[in-house]
């Protein structure tokens, strides 16, 4: 029932740590692609993901190439505020990858271009929000994927 959880150069060690816990309750791979915005040995990230990050089946990739290289063929999902269709539409299936951007500006408009079919968003319904915390979002994507095939 896994998933893959893709960060595309993460930011905020915070959120890693906390999407680690989320991949490991979800039993979802976790991809990160370099570069990231801090070392995986920070402090943050250990505090964020407990004593739980042994545990977590982590996949790093030195940049984002080299995870199109090993992983281009494989069926994705794209998150981006910048997604016409939402995140109910993605067609969920066992081991898809559900590919998140970095914090501060989401996907490359490279990748959002190319995969523009494959691009979904999580609706937002107040006037004064640009986008959701990273952590949060990929919670909302991989549980709806979890009740979608629950619910099958």
């Amino acid at each position: 029932m896994g998933y893959n959880i893709v960060l595309i150069e993460p930011e905020i060690p915070n959120n890693t740590g906390n999407i680690g816990r989320i991949s490991l309750a979800t039993n979802a791979s976790l991809h990160l692609v370099k570069p990231f915005g801090f070392e995986l040995s920070d402090s943050r990230v250990k505090r964020a993901g407990l004593d739980y990050w042994q545990h977590i089946d982590l996949h790093i990739y030195e940049s984002v190439e080299e995870f199109f290289t090993i992983h281009g063929d494989k069926n994705m999902a794209f998150l981006s505020s910048h997604a016409e269709k939402n995140h109910y539409s993605i067609p969920f299936e066992e081991d898809q990858f559900l590919v998140f951007g970095k914090e501060s500006v989401g996907l490359s408009v490279s990748i959002t271009s190319k995969n523009s079919d494959k691009l979904y968003k999580i609706p937002m319904f107040g006037d004064h929000i640009r986008s959701l915390n990273l952590a949060n979002a990929v919670s909302i994507v991989v549980y709806e994927g979890l009740r979608t095939k629950l619910n099958s």
